[in-house]
């Protein structure tokens, strides 16, 4: 496909002043009365409506042409490839699972040379008329299997990119490392000969303590959140570089800047946590903190005290201002929650956080008819032995 001859100034034009509307009604209502290509126009409308949020500066330059489909789902944000630019720098870059191109983009900014591999010859297409968009004439863009291209050049790399494909056949998620596709597991050997440094790409559900297993000479593992929803898991291999204490990095990019939790698994071992009823305050970690299994260490670092083994909430009197979590000042218990509900939040406007509780948050809000909305807080958890409910309040 010749992008230039089918995203036309007439399309953008139509993409811009349509983007708040609905892609689907606007197809009905517009379907044989304008000369405009409607099927191209309608898909980037629905691509850039898809990736506003995490995309805001892609999606709001009409220059730029976007794909349909997964592959601006799986792209990674502006954010999460802006802080990988933090983590590696060099001469020389190849990204074997290119994709919409997000990555490579961002990480190439650290680089005087920069590969783009991709299997799909239209995503291929779309790249390189993007990256003229922009004006970065330092991409090669190759087309085909990124393994047999790794395999072949006689190049070696600073870095060594790769974003495994975690959809099965039949669409599946897929999870494991050896499940995905290119397989990084079996072609390890290949990935360390031709990278100095090799960054993978992972699900924000893998599963860590696995990882190490099928990788074992993976040094550091990023768990990235953004506004404390977990978006990605980066695997980071050097060469040279010893891999005796893996350290995993908990990071949190909010609009305040990052916030950031080290620990390991070998140290997570070691700590120990006590037990306390509630106290003046309840604090939740970071959801990457969370995601990372770091309970004991996040309690002995902090100096705070668990409410159960399995709820992952903590106590204190005090806390330090920099605590890598939501702190919650607790205001009072409900005893009986059905009439103190209806008296403390007369029109049912409380955010609601269930951890370890005999019902889900959504079960909680659906039986007391509650929605979240305001400053106010209702926690619900398992203390000792017994399931309580708290008012509280953001701090």
């Amino acid at each position: 496909m010749e992008i230039s001859k089918v995203y036309t100034e007439k399309v953008k034009k139509f993409v811009q002043d349509h983007l708040d509307e609905d892609p689907f009604k606007l197809f009905l209502v517009l379907r044989g009365k304008t000369d405009v290509d409607l099927k191209m126009a309608v898909g980037q409308l629905q691509s850039r409506r898809k990736a506003l949020k995490k995309l805001p500066t892609w999606s709001l330059n009409f220059s730029l042409f976007f794909p349909e489909g997964i592959s601006v789902e799986q792209a990674s944000s502006e954010e999460t490839a802006q802080f990988k630019t933090e983590l590696i720098h060099g001469h020389s870059m190849i990204d074997l699972t290119g994709g919409f191109g997000v990555d490579t983009f961002f990480l190439s900014k650290n680089f005087s040379q920069a590969i783009y591999c991709e299997r799909d010859e239209k995503l291929v297409d779309i790249f390189r008329y993007n990256m003229e968009v922009l004006g970065e004439r330092k991409f090669e863009a190759l087309q085909g299997d990124c393994l047999q291209i790794l395999s072949k050049t006689d190049q070696n790399f600073d870095l060594l990119f790769v974003d495994p494909a975690r959809r099965g056949e039949h669409n599946q998620k897929l999870y494991k490392l050896a499940d995905c596709e290119p397989d990084i597991v079996t072609n390890w050997e290949l990935l360390k000969r031709k990278g100095n440094t090799v960054l993978i790409k992972a699900s924000p559900m893998l599963d860590l303590k696995q990882a190490f297993l099928e990788l074992p000479d993976i040094q550091k593992i990023w768990v990235i959140s953004v506004k404390n929803e977990v978006k990605e898991v980066l695997l980071l291999w050097e060469k040279g570089k010893p891999s005796a204490e893996r350290m995993i990095h908990c990071v949190d990019l909010n609009p305040k800047g990052k916030n950031e939790f080290i620990f390991s698994f070998e140290s997570e071992e070691k700590a120990l946590n006590t037990y306390s009823d509630v106290k003046s305050y309840i604090i939740e970690p970071l959801a990457s903190i969370l995601k990372a299994g770091a309970f004991k260490s996040f309690g002995e670092r902090f100096k705070l005290e668990k409410l159960h083994p399995n709820s992952h909430l903590y106590t204190a009197d005090s806390f330090s201002e920099d605590i890598p979590g939501r702190v919650f000042e607790v205001i009072r218990e409900f005893n009986q929650p059905k009439k103190e509900l209806k008296e403390c939040f007369p029109t049912g406007k409380v955010n609601v956080i269930a951890r370890n509780f005999a019902l889900s948050t959504d079960e909680i809000k659906k039986k007391f008819r509650l929605k979240d909305g305001g400053d106010d807080f209702l926690v619900a958890t398992k203390v000792g032995e017994r399931y309580r409910v708290f008012y509280c309040k953001r701090i």
